[in-house]
């Protein structure tokens, strides 16, 4: 049976604290739509030391998506969000401490890439998007020293737009970073850090993976894209786009 928590005091927590605190902790913004964390955890309700799956779950931006109890008395939550639109609503407040200049107009160019299957632009606005981040966000913020900070950009500037977005979305060879169904066409996104790999291997991971097999019988169209950073320019780097 689920167990439910809610303290009276967090019916005041507000997006703009919660949002602050999330960029405090360098949170991994994909990984908030499928984090796992025990009952325990949930039940602690100090405001000072709450981890940070805890307060998202207190507040409503996660709920319970399944309940194990692999041990007696041990309980696994798995968390995630409870619909799009709380999933957009919570990105839509991230992007700008993100560093995301005018947040409302990037996701206009970006659904009118999406909804055209303009990928030529999607990729235009997608380095254009990375080179408006702030040099200074970079220096004075934590989560610019690790490589999770482009793709907590990247995840958090699609699902601010409401779409169907997974993350680690699991097939029978693995999971593709991040896939997207939305107007028709299904489009498979990995990344990857050219200073560590050389080019290229984002889209050959897709296709040797065997990531778009799941999809085929859907009847949509197919799109791997392999986006590849540097942390040297802090940009896109390649944009590698193959239709099935």
């Amino acid at each position: 049976e689920e167990r439910k928590f809610t303290p009276y005091w967090f019916e005041s927590a507000t997006p703009t604290f919660l949002v602050e605190l999330l960029k405090k902790r360098g949170v991994f913004t994909p990984a908030l739509s499928q984090l796992q964390t025990e009952a325990e955890l949930l039940g602690r309700f100090d405001v000072d030391h709450i981890a940070t799956e805890a307060l998202l779950f207190q507040t409503g931006y996660l709920t319970a998506h399944a309940v194990e109890e692999p041990m007696t008395g041990y309980w696994l939550y798995t968390l995630g969000y409870p619909n799009l639109e709380v999933e957009a609503s919570l990105n839509q407040a991230l992007l700008p401490v993100l560093g995301v200049q005018a947040p409302p107009r990037e996701r206009l160019t970006l659904f009118r890439n999406l909804q055209a299957h303009d990928l030529q632009g999607l990729e235009t606005h997608l380095k254009a998007l990375y080179a408006g981040l702030p040099h200074d966000w970079y220096r004075n913020n934590p989560i610019a020293q690790y490589e999770g900070h482009y793709a907590s950009v990247f995840y958090s500037h699609f699902a601010a737009l409401g779409v169907n977005v997974t993350v680690e979305d699991a097939s029978h060879h693995g999971k593709v970073d991040m896939s997207i169904d939305f107007n028709g066409h299904v489009y498979l996104f990995e990344f990857k850090v050219v200073e560590q790999l050389p080019k290229g291997k984002a889209i050959e991971q897709i296709k040797t993976k065997g990531y778009a097999d799941k999809y085929r019988a859907s009847g949509k169209p197919i799109h791997l894209v392999g986006v590849e950073f540097s942390s040297a320019p802090r940009q896109i780097v390649a944009f590698d786009v193959e239709a099935l």
